[in-house]
């Protein structure tokens, strides 16, 4: 083991899992360690009940994540939840609709087939992802939750092209499955601004997940009874300081399944527990520094 350990340091990745929980000091661009995300938003409505929400817990609100998928949108819906969240100054994600359980295969409904993940079967899905994607820019979104890592690197492509507008952002979903520093360095290398890896990672492998890449790791603080349903708020402030620049998927817990349509008062309850998180930060790691309303990229 000691040559493969020598062999990954020699090119930029950490020998093993960082059981010695370094304290991360890379950023935000803003100089914030963390922000929040809340997950699983649907529709305008809703959005619009979270952010009241989240106003009256004086909390800024980083990002909101549709996960039913942009094809399942209206194109009024789409256009009224960038308006909101251009009002609010937070980032919305819009899920690209075209996935594995929408499609008409039967695999990932078998026990075999939880190994695909959300990933695309045949090119047709690649194309229909695409224009998904293509859709809700012209309507003014510019950030997408990708569940394919060949999806992710065509659009990288395309964005490099020219084809998709440069300001376009893409966060890998959880449901691609990635939990190691490898696997997190290729994403980042195709195109990934940020990770979701999976929702039981711990602490030491977050860390050496965090030393081998820069850009934003996304963590689920808790989860739908379907992924697990933990609760990890009592974690969070070492996720914050090993893994920072962090993103703190939270309100999870509220939901039973990963699309789980919300309703207004799933929204509030989301808030709340974006409020309780922050208490954990404020009781066991008051001097983490929050990024400021208006960074949202």
């Amino acid at each position: 083991m000691k040559e493969t350990r020598q062999f990954l340091k020699s090119i930029g990745l950490p020998g093993g899992d960082a059981y010695d929980l370094p304290t991360s000091e890379k950023r935000f661009a803003d100089g914030g360690q963390y922000r929040f995300e809340v997950p699983g938003i649907q529709g305008p409505n809703v959005m619009e009940a979270l952010l009241e929400a989240m106003d009256k817990y004086g909390i800024h609100l980083h990002r909101v994540t549709q996960t039913k998928g942009i094809m399942m949108l209206m194109d009024n819906e789409i256009i009224e939840m960038v308006r909101l969240a251009k009002e609010a100054q937070t980032d919305l994600i819009l899920a690209i609709g075209p996935r594995a359980t929408t499609d008409t295969s039967a695999s990932v409904n078998t026990p075999e087939g939880v190994r695909m993940g959300y990933r695309l079967r045949g090119q047709e899905q690649i194309v229909r992802a695409v224009e998904d994607v293509k859709r809700a820019v012209a309507l003014g979104c510019s950030s997408f939750l990708v569940y394919d890592e060949g999806c992710l690197w065509l659009l990288n492509e395309m964005r490099e092209a020219g084809q998709i507008t440069a300001n376009c952002q893409f966060k890998v979903s959880a449901h691609t499955g990635h939990g190691n520093p490898c696997s997190a360095k290729l994403l980042e290398l195709i195109g990934a601004n940020s990770i979701n890896p999976v929702r039981d990672i711990q602490l030491q492998m977050l860390a050496a997940m965090r030393q081998a890449i820069d850009i934003p790791i996304d963590i689920h603080t808790e989860n739908p009874a379907s992924t697990g349903g933990f609760i990890r708020h009592y974690e969070v402030p070492e996720m914050v300081r090993v893994a920072a620049p962090i993103y703190l998927k939270t309100g999870g817990s509220v939901a039973q399944t990963h699309s789980w349509d919300s309703t207004t008062d799933d929204a509030k309850k989301r808030a709340k527990q974006v409020a309780l998180v922050k208490r954990m930060l404020d009781n066991y790691y008051p001097e983490a520094i929050q990024s400021p309303k208006g960074s949202i990229k």
